[in-house]
């Protein structure tokens, strides 16, 4: 589906410069971009698209509101637009069309695609005169907001990916709660143990590998892998750890009956009756997210989390997202929309909107003044920050996505060698580098 993927980016930014004029004569006031009367009585207005809703359109209503009362000579108006794919196409329609905001809420994993064909602003020359720097941030939100040495977004916030395990579960199965898993043999173990299954069906399931946050990036870099070569700008997909981890996930698979644990996944509920929650599955990998909703729907729920267990026991890591704001191409007022995003990036914005928001700074310090460093839940994943990696900033980060979550899917049925996976995949992602 997506072999020819860089050519349907290119037909996919024709199509949306053809349906600009269309989409900007639609629409309102509301949600248009740059008016041509943006700067009034020395005031110059900005305008900053976002898809927050509820507390994280408060968040940013606070940030906002900061920001302008500030800056007496720029106001900054937040827009809410859909989050959706239609809103990514929306806002490529407004670039082409010449009519962006000024300042976009941005999904950081998409600045690599969207900087290669010219749809961002370069704001390197800003932050270097301002001394805004990696230093600043966590290493891999920087990398992941810059493309080719230029800085292209502000990250704002992050996440992080750990072993979730029930220490309920653990003492049922006769196991030492206050010591999860660290390595891959004592995953093994434990999953084992934790296992309690009636013929096909999993009455309980110790542990699923490629479940809610197991996808390869987690399994990858543990091993020892990397997913990208920068100073060739290749995809080093069958690197023969990443390969390692694969077939270590398709050796699980076929131990526990794929077939089996789809069913269990396929009839898996969600909010109260999700897994982890009614005791059915004891161990997963998720994100920092998961601890509000068990948080809302068992405040009961005795559970810790570890760093994902590594063959060695030793170099836990763990790979990080999160959103950026961004100057997109064609912005009238780049000057100032710079002023607000170093604003909304500097400790005092993250500040704001992490703290309501109760989400993860890219900051390290604001982490610490936010209090997640004493939070028994939250200091785990502060504490992984620093070894995070971000997905590879390449302008087929999508297919790359794409690649990996089938060829996991193709190895954990049989369909396939894992290093032949790999390495089609590989030559796939490679080919439409070029």
């Amino acid at each position: 589906m997506f072999h020819n993927f860089g050519k349907l980016r290119k037909l996919s930014l024709v199509f949306c410069i053809m349906t600009a004029v269309i989409l900007s004569a639609c629409s309102n006031k509301e949600t248009s971009g740059n008016a041509d009367n943006a700067k009034k009585d020395g005031v110059t207005t900005l305008t900053f698209w976002h898809e927050n809703t509820g507390v994280g359109e408060e968040a940013i209503n606070d940030v906002v509101d900061a920001f302008n009362k500030k800056h007496k000579d720029i106001r900054v108006k937040a827009v809410y637009t859909a989050a959706n794919e239609s809103q990514n196409e929306k806002l490529l329609a407004a670039v082409a069309g010449g009519n962006p905001p000024d300042i976009s809420w941005f999904d950081r994993f998409k600045i690599g695609s969207w900087a290669s064909e010219g749809s961002l602003t370069d704001l390197t020359k800003y932050a270097d005169r301002d001394g805004v720097t990696k230093d600043n941030y966590y290493p891999f939100a920087w990398d992941e907001a810059t493309y080719k040495d230029k800085l292209y977004g502000i990250p704002v916030d992050t996440d992080a990916r750990l072993l979730f395990y029930n220490k309920d579960a653990f003492k049922d199965a006769g196991l030492d709660p206050e010591n999860p898993p660290k390595t891959i043999s004592e995953l093994e173990k434990a999953a084992e143990k934790l296992t309690i299954k009636d013929g096909n069906r999993f009455k309980r399931i110790g542990f699923i590998p490629w479940y809610n946050q197991g996808w390869l990036y987690s399994w990858g870099w543990g091993f020892g892998g990397d997913f990208y070569n920068k100073d060739k700008n290749i995809v080093t997909l069958n690197d023969p750890k990443i390969v390692e981890s694969l077939k270590w996930i398709a050796d699980y698979a076929k131990k526990y009956n794929v077939e089996d644990i789809t069913g269990f996944t396929d009839s898996k509920g969600s909010g109260e009756m999700d897994p982890f929650i009614t005791g059915q599955l004891a161990m997963h990998i998720g994100g920092n997210w998961s601890i509000s909703g068990y948080l809302k729907y068992k405040p009961d729920l005795n559970y810790g989390v570890t760093p994902i267990p590594t063959p060695t026991g030793t170099d836990f890591t763990s790979w990080s997202g999160g959103m950026a704001v961004v100057v997109p191409k064609g912005a009238k007022h780049p000057d100032e929309a710079w002023e607000f995003v170093k604003f909304f990036g500097s400790e005092e914005g993250q500040e704001l909107y992490n703290g309501k928001y109760k989400t993860l700074s890219v900051i390290d310090s604001v982490n610490e003044k936010l209090g997640y460093k004493k939070d028994p839940l939250f200091s785990q994943f502060i504490n992984i920050l620093p070894e995070s990696h971000n997905r590879p900033v390449i302008p087929e980060g999508e297919l790359l996505w794409n690649e990996l979550s089938n060829a996991v899917d193709n190895a954990i049925h049989g369909n396939g060698k894992p290093g032949d996976l790999l390495k089609a995949a590989n030559d796939k992602v490679n080919k439409s580098l070029k």
